[in-house]
């Protein structure tokens, strides 16, 4: 029983000398952050911004804001489009006997493109002729027969009336006869054939299309910002990718009476002389225009201090970096236009503005 206390008490002493070395370290790590919450913690606790205190002031590089002029460049896409495009189709039913065209040849206005079966429409033009000479015989024996007052003044004016008709059957007859004869409105370029010999049309079939090609129309939109430079008359140019190092040359010749709501652009038409025909309806083209305007505020983007989807600039006044919002306008490689926020004249910081906020004490570079 005596050596169980005994080793009872040694397993003790073990025990307690074991919890004493474990406790150690943290003593020493308690120590360490008491000494760490002199000085410098009551430094630090002072409050406000970093660097505000009475230090030195920041050195910052500034540039005095004056007006000049400006480019405004847009850059329009359009399609170019045929100067006159029809599909060619009949205005009645028949059966095609003759076509008088090759695919993609240039034909000329009033060229017969197609003929259609024309049996019904000549003899009702041979009935409606007939029927006529029949009423000018019979006018002209009343003519003579009313100076003897055989036939009365009301008898003739029948029959002037009758010869009158006729004149107009036969007039009708023919026009029904001559759109059996599908021609070409104006000169141009016909497209693919879509009937054939013996096909029974109607005024729903297309039979070809028919572009004038001599010129191209160009159309493109503009945003409403650049209705007062884009006029009628207005020489433009284009490219397209097809001939990537070729300029076409044009005029602008309509621009629309209204404003898109949505897109807040304007519809333009410029025209393309197209002599050559090497463009074609459908083509991808670009139009770049060119607006420049006076007594414009830019800065450099570096003075620029985007945050929360705002942008802020820091301009130089007593001695101190003041922030102020600005809201921007067009942008050319480098700067940037200030449509509000700030005045001419103002010093605006360039550089630096990462070391600033509202009310920081600057010394500007004499050389800036």
């Amino acid at each position: 029983m005596p050596q169980n206390n005994a080793s009872n008490q040694a397993h003790a002493r073990r025990a307690a000398r074991t919890r004493r070395l474990r406790l150690l370290p943290v003593a020493i790590l308690v120590l360490i952050a008491g000494c760490g919450s002199g000085p410098d913690k009551v430094a630090g606790g002072r409050g406000g911004a970093p660097g505000s205190g009475a230090g030195a002031p920041v050195a910052v590089l500034a540039q005095r804001l004056q007006p000049q002029s400006f480019v405004d460049r847009y850059t329009a896409l359009g399609t170019a489009q045929a100067n006159e495009s029809i599909e060619i189709t009949v205005r009645s039913s028949s059966v095609v006997t003759r076509i008088d065209f090759r695919e993609g040849q240039q034909v000329r206005a009033g060229q017969v493109l197609v003929e259609l079966d024309t049996r019904q429409e000549a003899a009702s033009l041979s009935l409606a002729e007939a029927q006529l000479r029949q009423a000018e015989s019979q006018y002209r024996r009343s003519q003579a027969l009313a100076a003897t007052q055989v036939v009365s003044a009301a008898d003739l004016d029948q029959l002037e009336a009758n010869l009158a008709v006729a004149r107009a059957q036969v007039r009708g007859a023919q026009a029904r006869l001559d759109t059996l004869a599908v021609r070409a409105p104006f000169a141009g370029v016909v497209g693919l054939r879509r009937v054939s010999l013996g096909d029974l049309v109607s005024p729903d079939t297309v039979i070809t299309t028919l572009d004038d090609v001599s010129a191209i129309k160009l159309g493109f939109s503009i945003p409403e910002t650049f209705m007062d430079t884009v006029r009628t008359g207005m020489s433009i140019s284009a490219v397209t990718t097809v001939y990537p190092d070729q300029q076409f040359a044009g005029k602008v010749t309509s621009i629309d009476s209204r404003v898109d709501p949505v897109t807040r652009s304007v519809a333009v038409i410029a025209t393309l002389p197209n002599a050559g025909g090497a463009l074609k309806p459908g083509m991808f083209m670009t139009v770049s225009l060119e607006k420049r305007r006076e007594a414009v505020l830019l800065i450099a983007e570096e003075s620029l201090v985007p945050r929360e989807g705002r942008q802020y600039v820091y301009i130089v006044e007593n001695g101190k970096a003041v922030e102020r919002e600005v809201l921007l306008g067009g942008r050319t490689p480098g700067f940037a236009e200030i449509r509000s926020g700030l005045e001419a004249g103002a010093l605006v910081v360039t550089e630096g503005t990462q070391r600033l906020y509202d009310g920081t004490p600057v010394s500007v570079d004499p050389g800036t």
